[in-house]
């Protein structure tokens, strides 16, 4: 056994580090969210039906899929500090390709710029909980609450956005604009450059920890469990993000209110985050946090069916417990690791197969509309996902670690 090597932090204080992750959570989202209210712009303009426009929607979500077993690979080669800030111009400059216009009736640059922009987050969705238990091993579910409270501002703000500023300047122009947060990114992570050892990727096992076995993480049971809860709460996520807007029109809210309702969605879910952090730290055991919000995301997708009148309140629900179930789902990946190694590991493989699994969101939620014309079925497809949640979520939440 070997001792934990020491966060290659050097000369950085606290603040520092914890300043430049939220400002990579910030960049994470909106270029995802302003789609969706500007979903309809985008296929009048481009001639995509309602199917390839769930497609498109899903498009990062196979990103991060097919990329995320393969970034602790870039992590060790260059360390996770060089390997955020190189994904973080590679989505500087997916967001300026997909909004540029192509040949007339050609989407290429969207799609080619989607699938860029999907390989960029997904390099910092895997590499962002490691960092958070390296820089912050005492505050992980703290700092996570932290980190995703900044993810859901953001994209809250983006969905608010896209479409006053699309009516302006046309649709690729909202969702265009945020490569700018990108720019901000870039800035505030060069310090991390100069402060941190570049062959540093992970600390090994740390003292005390029992003999590794060599397995994969792949073989262990609770690993497909935080795996499996991952990917509910983002089929549940991604789906709302992409058709909120377009589920709103359907029962007669104009464009810009439904908008704004995916951000109250989003907003209401940085209050269910810090909670939901709060009242996690401290312990090891979450599966009361994990039930809780599974069963509140089922109550507000019953009650958008059976009384629509009170949508905002619904909404609220939704969004804090959307909110709340990202953090425990990015808890539960650095609770279940022994070491910073294991945790990236881990989150490789929640993110890939997680992710994966959230594809069915948008998608389905395209495919059932075109199929029954309403949100109906859609809605009660959901209620069904939420509560295979409640029951991930019994045991992924167990204090318990992955071994390998």
């Amino acid at each position: 056994m070997t001792t934990a090597a020491a966060p290659p932090a050097r000369g950085l204080s606290t603040l520092v580090l914890a300043v430049s992750l939220l400002v990579v959570a910030a960049n994470l989202r909106p270029t995802l969210t302003a789609l969706g209210p500007v979903i309809t712009l985008v296929g009048a303009g481009t001639g995509l039906s309602p199917a390839a426009l769930g497609v498109l929607g899903s498009v990062p979500l196979l990103a991060f899929a097919a990329v995320s077993p393969f970034v602790q690979l870039l992590s060790r080669r260059w360390g996770p500090d060089h390997t955020v800030f190189g994904a973080t111009i590679v989505m500087l400059s997916a967001t300026v390709v997909r909004s540029l216009p192509g040949a007339p009736g050609s989407s290429l640059t969207l799609w080619a710029g989607t699938i860029a922009l999907g390989a960029g987050i997904a390099v910092c969705n895997v590499l962002v909980p490691a960092l958070v238990k390296r820089d912050f091993p005492r505050e992980v579910p703290l700092m996570t609450g932290a980190y995703t409270a900044t993810l859901s501002l953001s994209a809250a703000l983006a969905s608010g956005l896209a479409l006053p500023i699309a009516e302006r300047g046309g649709w690729r122009l909202g969702i265009g604009t945020w490569a700018l947060v990108g720019v901000l990114v870039l800035v505030t992570w060069w310090p991390r450059l100069r402060g941190h050892d570049r062959d540093v990727a992970v600390p090994g096992p740390t003292v005390g920890a029992p003999p590794r076995s060599g397995a994969s993480v792949w073989r262990s049971p609770l690993a497909w469990q935080v795996t499996a809860f991952m990917g509910t709460q983002a089929i549940f996520f991604y789906l709302m993000v992409t058709w909120l807007p377009s589920i709103e029109v359907a029962r007669g809210v104009t464009p810009v209110r439904a908008g704004w309702d995916l951000f109250l969605f989003q907003v209401t879910g940085i209050a269910g985050g810090l909670l939901v952090s709060l009242a996690m730290r401290g312990r090891r055991d979450h599966r009361l946090a994990g039930v809780g919000v599974s069963v509140g995301m089922a109550v507000s997708m019953l009650g958008l069916l059976l009384l629509p009148g009170l949508d905002a309140l619904w909404l609220v629900v939704a969004g804090l417990c959307s909110g709340a179930s990202l953090v425990v789902a990015l808890t539960f990946v650095a609770e279940r690791s022994r070491t910073t190694a294991d945790a990236a590991g881990l989150s490789g493989m929640v993110q890939s197969v997680g992710y994966l699994l959230g594809i069915i969101g948008p998608i389905g939620a395209g495919a059932l509309f075109q199929a029954t014309g309403g949100w109906a079925t859609t809605l009660v497809a959901v209620i069904g996902v939420n509560l295979v949640q409640l029951v991930v979520s019994l045991f992924a939440g167990r204090d318990a670690y992955v071994e390998r």
